[in-house]
């Protein structure tokens, strides 16, 4: 079983704190190509195969954006270069402010963190989406962010397998 623990440790941390993605992943395709495209299908099977109660998990491992973690210097490598990029660890003291009354707002209504995936974005489209998206139903929001955190986790493959981004 060393391969399978060659995956799970090479691919653990693409959903977010959620290894047993990566082991059901594994289980199901031993043979699954070492290419971003087929690691991402494959992974993203096992976590749409997971149980509502699950995912949720998958998703309340993501920390707030620009939250206490992010301050505290504890966020997962990829999370604080993926924060960083969006300049989410240079914000105002008025700004911080604001995503953290969005953090709450929105932890308190659907119980689990804002998620999407940062590349290519500044903040102000982050807090432009964190204020439509806080509009959502709660089906509607974890639709949304589990789509987000499957966008992540395929920029995360990318970016270790980028001879075989597709």
């Amino acid at each position: 079983m060393e391969e399978k623990q060659d995956f799970v440790s090479r691919y653990g941390g693409i959903f977010e704190h959620s290894p047993w993605v990566a082991e059901r992943a594994f289980e199901a395709d031993p043979s699954i190509a070492p290419t971003a495209g087929a690691v991402h299908a494959a992974l993203v099977q096992a976590f749409r195969a997971a149980s509502q109660e699950e995912r949720l998990t998958v998703l309340r491992a993501h920390p707030d954006l620009a939250g206490k973690l992010a301050i505290a210097g504890v966020l997962t490598e990829d999370s604080k270069s993926e924060q960083a990029s969006a300049g989410l660890d240079r914000l105002s003291p008025e700004e911080h402010a604001r995503f953290t009354e969005l953090n709450a707002d929105y932890t308190g209504k659907f119980g689990f963190p804002f998620i999407i995936a940062v590349k290519g974005l500044g903040k102000d489209d982050i807090l432009s989406a964190f204020e439509r998206r806080i509009q959502n139903d709660g089906a509607q929001e974890f639709e949304t962010a589990t789509a987000q955190v499957e966008k992540i986790a395929f920029l995360r493959l990318k970016s270790l397998l980028p001879e075989a981004a597709e």
